[in-house]
Protein backbone atom coordinates (compact mmCIF):
# COMPACT_ATOMS: atom_id res chain seq x y z
CA UNK A 1 0.00 0.00 0.00
CA UNK A 2 1.29 3.45 -0.86
CA UNK A 3 1.33 6.26 1.66
CA UNK A 4 -1.45 7.90 -0.32
CA UNK A 5 -3.44 4.67 -0.06
CA UNK A 6 -2.91 4.61 3.69
CA UNK A 7 -3.98 8.24 3.98
CA UNK A 8 -7.13 7.52 2.02
CA UNK A 9 -7.89 4.44 4.09
CA UNK A 10 -7.46 6.40 7.33
CA UNK A 11 -9.69 9.20 6.01
CA UNK A 12 -12.39 6.68 5.10
CA UNK A 13 -12.14 4.96 8.48
CA UNK A 14 -12.52 8.29 10.31
CA UNK A 15 -15.35 9.48 8.05
CA UNK A 16 -17.33 6.25 8.51
CA UNK A 17 -17.35 6.93 12.25
CA UNK A 18 -17.78 10.73 12.04
CA UNK A 19 -14.67 11.17 14.17
CA UNK A 20 -13.13 14.06 12.24
CA UNK A 21 -14.95 16.45 14.57
CA UNK A 22 -12.73 15.19 17.41
CA UNK A 23 -9.49 15.26 15.43
CA UNK A 24 -8.25 18.73 16.19
CA UNK A 25 -4.47 19.13 16.02
CA UNK A 26 -4.42 19.49 19.80
CA UNK A 27 -6.41 16.30 20.39
CA UNK A 28 -4.33 14.34 17.90
CA UNK A 29 -1.08 15.55 19.49
CA UNK A 30 -2.42 14.53 22.92
CA UNK A 31 -3.36 11.13 21.52
CA UNK A 32 0.16 10.65 20.14
CA UNK A 33 1.64 11.37 23.58
CA UNK A 34 -0.83 9.08 25.32
CA UNK A 35 -0.21 6.21 22.90
CA UNK A 36 3.56 6.77 23.09
CA UNK A 37 3.26 6.35 26.86
CA UNK A 38 1.42 3.07 26.32
CA UNK A 39 4.18 1.97 23.93
CA UNK A 40 6.79 2.81 26.56
CA UNK A 41 4.79 0.86 29.12
CA UNK A 42 5.49 -2.28 27.07
CA UNK A 43 9.12 -1.94 28.19
CA UNK A 44 8.45 -0.77 31.77
CA UNK A 45 9.90 -3.76 33.59
CA UNK A 46 11.84 -5.43 30.83
CA UNK A 47 13.82 -4.34 27.81
CA UNK A 48 12.14 -7.16 25.91
CA UNK A 49 8.61 -5.95 25.25
CA UNK A 50 5.89 -8.34 24.16
CA UNK A 51 6.11 -7.90 20.39
CA UNK A 52 2.34 -8.25 19.94
CA UNK A 53 1.64 -5.43 22.40
CA UNK A 54 4.50 -3.34 20.98
CA UNK A 55 3.11 -3.74 17.46
CA UNK A 56 -0.37 -2.70 18.59
CA UNK A 57 0.81 0.38 20.47
CA UNK A 58 3.22 1.37 17.70
CA UNK A 59 0.33 1.14 15.23
CA UNK A 60 -1.68 3.51 17.44
CA UNK A 61 1.20 6.02 17.59
CA UNK A 62 1.79 5.87 13.84
CA UNK A 63 -1.93 6.15 13.09
CA UNK A 64 -2.28 9.32 15.15
CA UNK A 65 0.91 10.73 13.58
CA UNK A 66 -0.52 10.17 10.12
CA UNK A 67 -3.87 11.66 11.13
CA UNK A 68 -2.16 14.76 12.55
CA UNK A 69 -0.02 15.22 9.45
CA UNK A 70 -3.10 14.89 7.26
CA UNK A 71 -5.07 17.34 9.39
CA UNK A 72 -2.23 19.88 9.07
CA UNK A 73 -1.83 19.28 5.34
CA UNK A 74 1.64 17.80 5.76
CA UNK A 75 3.19 14.88 3.92
CA UNK A 76 4.63 12.51 6.57
CA UNK A 77 7.43 11.35 4.25
CA UNK A 78 8.41 14.94 3.45
CA UNK A 79 8.34 15.87 7.14
CA UNK A 80 10.67 12.98 8.03
CA UNK A 81 13.00 13.63 5.10
CA UNK A 82 13.18 17.33 5.96
CA UNK A 83 14.09 16.57 9.56
CA UNK A 84 16.60 13.96 8.40
CA UNK A 85 18.34 16.59 6.26
CA UNK A 86 18.61 18.92 9.26
CA UNK A 87 19.85 16.10 11.50
CA UNK A 88 22.50 15.06 8.95
CA UNK A 89 24.01 18.54 9.27
CA UNK A 90 23.80 18.51 13.08
CA UNK A 91 25.29 15.02 13.35
CA UNK A 92 27.85 14.46 10.56
CA UNK A 93 28.55 10.74 10.29
CA UNK A 94 32.31 11.18 10.45
CA UNK A 95 31.98 12.82 13.87
CA UNK A 96 28.82 11.27 15.34
CA UNK A 97 29.33 7.63 14.33
CA UNK A 98 28.90 5.36 17.34
CA UNK A 99 28.30 8.26 19.75
CA UNK A 100 25.12 9.37 21.50
CA UNK A 101 26.56 12.76 22.42
CA UNK A 102 24.28 15.74 21.78
CA UNK A 103 25.21 17.70 18.64
CA UNK A 104 26.45 20.77 20.53
CA UNK A 105 28.97 18.63 22.41
CA UNK A 106 30.43 16.64 19.53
Amino acid sequence: MTDEGLRDELREFVAERDWEQFHTPENLAKSIAIEAGELLECFQWSGDGDITRVESELADVLTYCHLLADRLGLDPDAVVRGKLAVTRVKYPSDIARGRSTKHDRL
